[in-house]
């Protein structure tokens, strides 16, 4: 059996949850601005669903096989040394401030939006962690400098 082909097609799960993240992006607006008036907490409440089902696809993102690229874009970004540190930097910044604000959120509100919001940006920020070791993993493997030196 091989396990790395089972864990590429597990990966396929994450378009379903971004697709159902998109939903709860989407449905406040919808469902018509006459009952997004009469009830301001459901953009928030659908705005947390999909950052908890963004967080998740995300992390499914991760299980996908990093000896591939899935495009053009992402293959430029990878074999380029300064491209590739430059991608993993952003990324470590933007899983630390979505970190940062989600703990503070958390821990300085009571119960409320803010709270349910925090939540979201967590398992956001942490779907993003798996998502970094990937992009590490594939600039380890796609870095044309590393792969000429080792040709030598």
């Amino acid at each position: 059996m091989n396990f790395k082909l089972v864990f590429q097609y597990i990966s396929y799960l994450q378009y379903p949850l971004m697709l159902i993240a998109l939903y709860f992006s989407f449905i406040p607006y919808l469902s018509g601005l006459e009952k997004l008036r009469e009830n301001p907490g459901l953009l928030f409440d659908n705005l947390n669903s999909a950052l908890i089902f963004m967080g998740l696809g995300i992390s499914f993102s991760s299980l996908q096989d990093t000896t591939k690229t899935q495009n053009k874009l992402s293959l430029n970004i990878w074999e380029s040394p300064k491209k590739g540190k430059i991608a993993i930097i952003l990324m470590c910044m933007m899983i630390m401030l979505f970190l940062l604000f989600g703990m503070i959120g958390y821990f300085s509100s009571e119960k409320g939006v803010l709270k349910d919001m925090s939540v979201g940006i967590i398992v956001l920020a942490l779907g993003m962690f798996g998502f970094l070791k990937s992009a590490i993993e594939m600039f380890e493997n796609h870095r044309k400098d590393k792969s000429d030196i080792a040709s030598n």
